[in-house]
C-alpha cells in the first residue's frame, strides 16, 4: 500500500492537508501518517470518521513514505525535508527550500511541467503568491506583464493558531500573552508581514515580488509589495495593479480570466457582487472581481483578488501538487 504522511499535522494547515488527503480520490487507498513533534507524539487527531495517531519524525521517516507533505516550518524542513527525500517526494509549504534555484516552485495549473520523476524536494509557494500569480497567469501569457503594484489584506489564520488566539482574546477584552503581532490586531490592522528588512520591506513582501518571477519564468517583471494584517479570521484579498505590454479590453480580460483553471470571476457592481474572505472562506477557488482599466495609466488594470489561505494558499495546492505526481506516473 503507498503512503502519504503530513509533517506538521496539528497545525491549521497540516489539517487541512489531511482533510485533502482524505478527500481526494487519489488517495482513497493509501495510508495516510500524521506526523509532528515529539511532543504531540501519541496525541490523537480526528477529522471527520478518521482518527489518526500521531508519530514523531523519526517514526515518520521509518514508515518511508511515497510522498510527504509539509507544514513544520522552515527550520524543521530545512532539516527533516532531505531525510523524507530518501524515500519519496517531498512537498514543502515553508519558506525554506522555495527560492533554490534547483528546486521547483509549483503552482501545478501554471507550472507543474516544471516536475520530473528526479524531483525530490518541491516547494509550495507562499499564499499570497500562489492566489494572485494564478489569477495573472493567463493574462501575463496573452498580454506579457510588465509591471505588478500589490497591497495585501491578510487574515490571522497566516498567523496560525497564535494570530487566532491574539484576536480572539483581544475580541473578548482578555490580555494577550506571546501575542502573535507587536500591536493589537482587533479592530486594527498592521502594515507589517514577517520581519523587516534593510530594504525597508518585510519578508513577506519579498517573497511576492521573488516567487512571482520564479513561478511565472519572468525575471524582468518588475513587482512591488505591501503587506497588511487585518482582523480577519480566515482568507487573504489584494488590490492588484497590473502594467502589461499589450494593450487589452476588459472583455478579452474576463475572458482570459474565466478561462484560467482555478479562477472565478465574481464582478457585478450593479449586484454589489465582488469577492471577500468571508465569501472565499472553506473554498479552493481564487476569487477575482473589481476589474477596471487603470484610468492614469496606459496598458494597466485594476483587480481584486481573494482566497482560502489555508486550502489553495497551501493545504490545497500542495495536495494538488501529490496528485500531478501520481497521474503523471512519477510513483508507481
Amino acid at each position: 500500500m503507498p503512503k502519504i504522511s503530513v509533517v506538521g499535522a496539528t497545525g491549521l494547515v497540516g489539517r487541512r492537508m489531511i482533510e485533502k488527503v482524505i478527500h481526494s480520490p487519489i488517495f482513497k487507498s493509501w495510508q495516510l501518517i500524521a506526523v509532528a513533534s515529539e511532543r504531540s507524539a501519541g496525541k490523537e487527531i480526528r477529522i471527520e470518521d478518521r482518527i489518526l495517531k500521531v508519530v514523531t519524525p523519526t517514526e515518520g521517516i521509518q514508515e518511508k513514505p511515497d510522498i510527504a507533505l509539509f507544514s513544520a516550518g522552515a527550520e524543521a524542513s530545512g532539516i527533516l525535508a532531505p531525510r523524507f527525500a530518501q524515500h519519496g517526494f517531498v512537498i514543502d509549504n515553508s519558506s525554506y527550500w522555495r527560492l533554490f534555484p534547483e528546486i521547483p516552485l509549483v503552482v501545478p495549473e501554471i507550472n507543474a511541467h516544471t516536475l520530473t520523476p528526479s524531483t525530490r524536494i518541491i516547494a509550495n509557494p507562499n499564499c499570497s503568491t500562489i492566489q494572485m500569480v494564478l489569477a495573472l497567469s493567463g493574462l501575463h501569457r496573452k498580454l506579457g506583464i510588465r509591471r505588478i503594484v500589490v497591497s495585501t489584506y491578510q487574515s490571522v489564520t497566516g498567523s496560525g493558531q497564535k494570530g487566532i488566539a491574539q484576536l480572539e482574546a483581544e475580541e473578548k477584552g482578555q490580555s494577550v500573552e506571546n501575542p502573535a503581532y507587536p500591536h493589537p490586531i482587533y479592530r486594527n490592522l498592521i502594515p507589517h508581514g514577517g520581519y523587516f528588512l534593510e530594504n525597508g520591506y518585510t519578508s513577506e513582501e519579498m517573497k511576492l515580488v521573488h516567487e512571482t518571477r520564479k513561478i511565472l519564468g519572468d525575471n524582468d517583471i518588475a513587482v512591488t509589495a505591501t503587506v497588511v494584517r487585518v482582523a480577519v479570521k480566515g482568507g487573504h484579498s489584494e488590490a492588484v495593479n497590473v502594467e502589461f505590454k499589450n494593450d487589452f479590453t476588459l472583455e478579452e480580460v474576463i475572458t482570459i480570466l474565466r478561462n484560467t483553471p482555478g479562477v472565478e470571476v465574481l464582478d457585478d457592481p450593479r449586484q454589489n457582487l465582488y469577492p471577500m474572505p468571508l465569501y472565499a472562506e472553506g473554498k479552493d477557488e481564487v476569487f477575482v472581481g473589481r476589474i477596471r482599466r487603470d484610468e492614469s495609466q496606459a496598458r494597466t488594470l485594476n483587480l481584486w483578488i481573494v482566497s482560502d489561505n489555508l486550502l489553495k494558499g497551501a493545504a490545497t495546492n500542495a495536495v494538488q501538487i501529490a496528485e500531478h505526481l501520481v497521474n503523471s506516473g512519477f510513483i508507481s
